[in-house]
């Protein structure tokens, strides 16, 4: 590409960062310099807005990526970064389509972000590689950067916020990276990486904007092309925009009519909106099984290379990606984060039905789910499926009462996971008492199953909210805090 590296050029502390509010009391100029620096991640004071900008991601002049930049990529990274297998899945049978999973989850550090990072670097000069590199993460480019630059002996500085996990902060140190755990949120993070880069003359890697990075990233999209004939679409999950951008120029170049489709949770769709707005913008974002995907702006130059390639942007919601996060486990045995399977996601919601009987790609783009996080899901997931209920019944309090419930539960099948009783609370006659059960059950019909013999047997039941009420056949939850 012939893109010459550069290092920030910012000033100023940490210490001043004041809220946005206090914008309106100031001169339109400034406020606008303001609501500029808000859109890249940044709200600072005291430092011009074209200082802080990020000169290889410029909004007035971004840097479309060409097919030449993806090629190169791919050869110079080929000795360091693993070429993932690209398998027919068991859910082409329950998804009706011919589907195949791409799992760039078993990269070494988990996740596609390997393939731009190892690009980022190679590619710097001689000179830049001794003094090294510095990114803001919250978890996943951090630790492709680290593994590579170590690999590379490169020095590498990554800023992670103080919300990142404690398992990726550790990750990033035991890779040999000077680790700076500042900031409250992304945008404080990148503000202060880029300062960093500044005073210790270290060049700055967007994690998703970088033309390099987004060469590295496309690279998946070639391996596609050679493992899997004929891909009538591919689902590409979108945050920053960066892989998609790779991906989507990929596959269009070699197969001009392939459909290239992105995903997004419905708490993070700032690829949707900045197609709606024709530009980036910041975009609110909310807490998100995909935290990889929550990026409040996707970058200029991913967005120039992206927008137009993509056929079809869907958002999903949270109950269908920890869905798709169950189905991986059960069926394909892949244990893969919210981000990663909101491709999955997509078809499971219903979204993509016009790809039933064609041949559908859909990399599983990281594994690096936390444990608790994952039980989490998985638990979700149940839920959202009918299998994990939760309900409150009374029933007598004399002896065998419990005893009686619990036995008729076992004689349909279903398994109690957590109960509890109550006397002191209940309103009804003194001899009874109510019992709170979580159950799993098999499946739907299952649940229905259950439901009905309760009815039967008991004058007041009591379900708890199920998360999504469409997948038991469009019956409406009771949600109640006496549950």
């Amino acid at each position: 590409m012939g893109i010459q590296y550069a290092t920030m050029s910012t000033t100023g502390t940490q210490d001043s960062v004041r809220s946005l509010a206090s914008a309106s009391d100031a001169s339109p100029s400034k406020s606008k310099e303001k609501m500029e620096s808000m859109e890249n991640g940044i709200d600072a004071v005291n430092i011009p807005t074209e200082e802080i900008t990020d000169p290889m991601c410029s909004s007035s002049c971004p840097l479309k990526l060409h097919f030449e930049d993806i090629t190169s990529a791919a050869f110079k990274i080929k000795s360091g970064v693993l070429v993932t297998p690209c398998m027919r899945s068991h859910l082409s049978e329950i998804t009706g389509m011919d589907v195949f999973l791409k799992k760039d989850f078993l990269q070494y550090t988990g996740s596609f972000k390997e393939r731009g990072a190892r690009y980022a670097l190679v590619m710097l000069p001689e000179e830049q590689k001794k003094k090294g590199v510095i990114s803001a993460s919250l978890g996943n480019h951090a630790l492709a950067l680290s593994y590579h630059g170590h690999k590379l002996r490169i020095p590498v500085t990554v800023v992670m916020p103080i919300v990142a996990p404690i398992m990726k902060i550790q990750a990033c140190r035991q890779h040999g990276a000077n680790v700076v755990v500042e900031g409250k949120d992304m945008g404080e993070a990148k503000r202060i990486a880029m300062r960093l880069s500044k005073e210790r003359n270290l060049t700055y890697v967007n994690g998703y904007d970088h033309p390099h990075i987004m060469a590295g990233q496309g690279t998946l999209g070639l391996e596609v092309a050679e493992q899997v004939s004929n891909v009538d679409a591919i689902i590409v999950p979108v945050g920053g925009g960066g892989l998609i951008a790779g991906v989507a120029l990929a596959i269009k170049t070699l197969y001009p009519k392939t459909t290239v489709i992105g995903v997004e949770s419905e708490r993070c769709a700032s690829f949707s909106r900045a197609l709606h707005e024709g530009k980036p913008v910041y975009t609110p974002i909310e807490s998100t099984l995909a935290d990889g995907l929550a990026v409040p702006m996707v970058g200029y130059n991913a967005f120039a290379t992206a927008a137009p390639l993509i056929d079809k942007m869907v958002v999903v919601k949270e109950e269908w990606i920890a869905i798709a996060i169950l189905r991986l486990v059960e069926l394909e045995k892949c244990v893969v984060e919210g981000a990663g399977a909101a491709g999955l996601a997509a078809i499971l919601a219903g979204h993509l039905d016009e790809l039933k009987g064609k041949r559908v790609v859909i990399p599983l783009c990281g594994g690096n789910i936390d444990t608790t996080i994952l039980g989490r899901c998985l638990d979700r997931g149940l839920a959202c499926d009918g299998r994990l209920l939760k309900f409150s019944v009374t029933v007598s309090d004399r002896p065998g009462g419990i005893a009686e419930l619990c036995r008729l539960m076992a004689s349909i099948g279903v398994s109690i996971k957590d109960i509890m009783h109550e006397r002191a609370w209940i309103q009804s006659d003194i001899f009874s008492v109510k019992v709170k059960v979580v159950c799993e059950t098999r499946d739907i019909e299952h649940s229905n199953i259950l439901k009905d013999m309760l009815y039967t047997h008991y004058k007041k039941v009591i379900f708890g909210e199920i998360p999504s009420p469409a997948l038991l056949g469009g019956e409406e939850a009771t949600n109640s805090e006496d549950v």
